[in-house]
């Protein structure tokens, strides 16, 4: 049984992400659809690409992933079906696929060029769903578009190195359900450059010397609770499970203690710096 996820700015108030799912099952008896999330930031590309990049893995090989993000079509932003790591995405040309593609290459790209047979102003209804049906019952992706040899991508999901390979310079690229800040520093690239060297790492005014494997690691459970000092909303930063620096609070709750995004007044897309000594 085919397997179609979805990730969409949609939200859960309007009829969009129910509409897309009639359409699939309207011509697909037997097929499972997943949502991944429609709560991604209306139009925020690097969000949806983390979540991209972090869920799909964990689908069987062959599963088909429908991405609606920023996806009207215009001479500039082009639709993609994409054959990569033996699963298939469907989206707009607009670098939402620069994290995957950055560490794997595609085996196979298309420029859907099935829009004259369509009548649409909801493309993520009218095409994605056409194409996504198309490859669930086995057809090929030459049959809906022409290959193409790279897709587009975005620069400001990559970190900067300085010359003197002392410091990286990253930026905010999501923040999670708990507030917690994750940057687009990831852990092969912190390794490769600070190569065991001590750092501090600043965004606004908060820094760290010291990365930990768990969020629980920064705790002393050798010391009796009532002598640890800090620990709900002690501040931390921790390799997360996507293997990128994320920057958090101890059992953070954005409604009482406050969150890492909070207290440490971030937000997308800003700065955070390595200075390795």
């Amino acid at each position: 049984m085919a397997i179609i996820t979805l990730t969409t700015d949609f939200g859960e108030k309007d009829y969009f992400a129910g509409a897309v799912k009639g359409a699939i099952y309207s011509e697909l008896d037997e097929v499972r659809i997943v949502d991944i999330s429609h709560s991604v930031s209306p139009f925020h590309i690097s969000e949806a690409a983390y979540i991209i990049k972090n869920a799909y893995k964990s689908f069987p090989k062959g599963s088909i992933h429908i991405i609606g993000i920023d996806s009207e079509l215009t001479p500039e932003n082009k639709h993609l079906a994409v054959y990569l790591d033996e699963h298939y995405f469907i989206c707009a040309n607009n670098g939402i696929l620069s994290l995957l593609a950055s560490e794997i290459n595609p085996e196979k790209i298309v420029e859907i060029n099935i829009h004259d047979k369509i009548d649409t102003n909801f493309p993520v209804l009218d095409v994605f769903v056409k194409v996504a049906c198309h490859l669930a019952r086995g057809g090929t992706l030459e049959v809906i578009g022409k290959n193409i040899n790279e897709i587009k991508y975005l620069k400001q999901l990559e970190p900067l190195i300085n010359s003197e390979r002392n410091q990286i310079i990253g930026h905010v690229l999501y923040i999670d359900n708990y507030g917690n800040v994750v940057t687009n520093i990831s852990r092969k690239f912190f390794e490769n450059v600070g190569k065991g060297r001590d750092f501090v790492m600043s965004a606004r005014m908060v820094t760290f010397s010291e990365i930990f494997e768990t969020y629980s690691d920064a705790i002393n459970f050798d010391l009796e609770k009532e002598k640890r000092g800090e620990e709900d909303g002690k501040k931390l930063a921790v390799f997360n499970s996507a293997g990128y620096i994320e920057l958090a609070i101890y059992k953070s709750n954005p409604h009482t203690i406050g969150s890492a995004s909070t207290l440490f007044g971030l937000d997308l897309l800003d700065t955070v710096t390595i200075n390795f000594k």
